[in-house]
């Protein structure tokens, strides 16, 4: 648990123009609606702009448009009724804000260790720890391995031999790093990780008298840059010859699949489920939405926006936003529809037969 801040710590860290008493006390972080009177919240979407009239927020972080409101709550009803308004942070981007608040909450009240290497893990004399490097229990790092300063190794990480972890990037339990792959400095990796899993990648042979798939040796690696974020049980698969590539800025949520030869560009984000065939090259500043999917060897320009469960079956060559989800209904007018669809092309084909006629 955090101890209590004052107000004036945290702008001290944080910035922003407070509207009210500097020694207010926070306790915790909480949404509108659940605030209580040690509590610090935020505005970021005006549409719970109701919210906060209603707030018992010691402290709500808004917009400059919602500096006179939020100064003013509780006026009618709150908590404390009319003795106060409340303590307000004003800032261009409350919700930055708020993620920052965040960030510099979780380094008080969820501090780290320090940093030791675990009697239980096994480190090959051939590879190279940094200063102040952690290494956690049952971990294993085997020979040339290179470990930069201030990382940090959970419990039952595997980083295979020649891999290359960045300064200050973080390993959680069970993550897998593969032989070659390189990690960045700063980065995340939560559990169930799997970086340099073999890509998918065989070669039919059905003619001969042993038929069968034959195995093509994936012979590329993973690199991945600066601060990037990984999230549980995500898999990145090596190249087949080239390596994948994540660059600075990438995250990716949880249950992603990121197959052989793949290219990510900087600060592209992918929520959870989607999956990234083979040799696809998505472009910077892009999103993908949860359970979406993009078919190999595309290309997908920068600031391209695809939304959840679209299947991309080519490439974007436009920024934009994309979307090919068949919106949902009651079963009973989805089977209607689906079966006019399923007469789509014949019914295409009867309105310019129709159209030829009236011509």
């Amino acid at each position: 648990m955090a101890p209590e801040v004052h107000l004036a710590d945290l702008i001290a860290a944080l910035g922003g123009d407070l509207i009210g008493e500097a020694q207010t006390r926070i306790s915790r972080i909480a949404p509108l609606d659940e605030a209580d009177g040690q509590t610090i919240s935020f505005l970021a979407n005006p549409r719970y702009q109701a919210q906060l009239a209603q707030t018992n927020a010691a402290c709500v972080i808004v917009a400059p448009a919602f500096a006179e409101a939020a100064a003013k709550r509780g006026e009618k009803g709150g908590e404390k009724g009319g003795e106060r308004g409340g303590a307000v942070i004003v800032t261009p981007d409350p919700y930055l804000y708020f993620a920052r608040l965040t960030q510099w909450w979780a380094a008080r009240s969820r501090p780290l260790g320090a940093a030791r290497i675990h009697p239980s893990a096994v480190v090959d004399p051939s590879a190279r720890l940094g200063a102040g490097v952690d290494v956690g229990p049952l971990a294993v790092i085997e020979a040339e391995a290179e470990i930069g300063d201030g990382a940090r190794i959970g419990a039952h990480c595997v980083i295979a031999q020649g891999a290359r972890i960045g300064a200050g990037t973080r390993l959680a339990a069970r993550v897998t790093v593969g032989f070659g792959c390189e990690l960045g400095q700063r980065c995340i990796v939560h559990s169930g990780v799997v970086i340099g899993a073999d890509g998918f990648g065989f070669a039919p042979n059905f003619k001969s008298e042993q038929p069968g798939w034959e195995k093509i040796e994936q012979l590329g690696n993973v690199r991945i840059g600066n601060d990037v974020e990984i999230g549980a049980n995500t898999c990145i698969d090596r190249g087949a010859l080239a390596d994948t590539v994540l660059e600075d800025g990438v995250k990716l949520d949880n249950l992603i699949q990121i197959a052989h030869n793949v290219q990510i560009g900087r600060h592209t984000a992918i929520a959870g489920c989607a999956a990234i065939a083979g040799s696809t090259k998505i472009g910077a500043f892009c999103t993908i939405g949860g359970a979406a999917n993009v078919v190999g060897h595309l290309v997908l320009a920068d600031h391209v926006h695809v939304s959840a469960a679209t299947l991309i079956s080519r490439s974007i060559s436009q920024p934009g936003q994309y979307s090919g989800v068949y919106p949902f209904e009651d079963n009973a007018s989805w089977e209607k529809n689906a079966a006019t669809l399923r007469q789509l092309h014949s019914l295409r084909t009867r309105l310019r037969d129709l159209e030829k006629k009236n011509t």
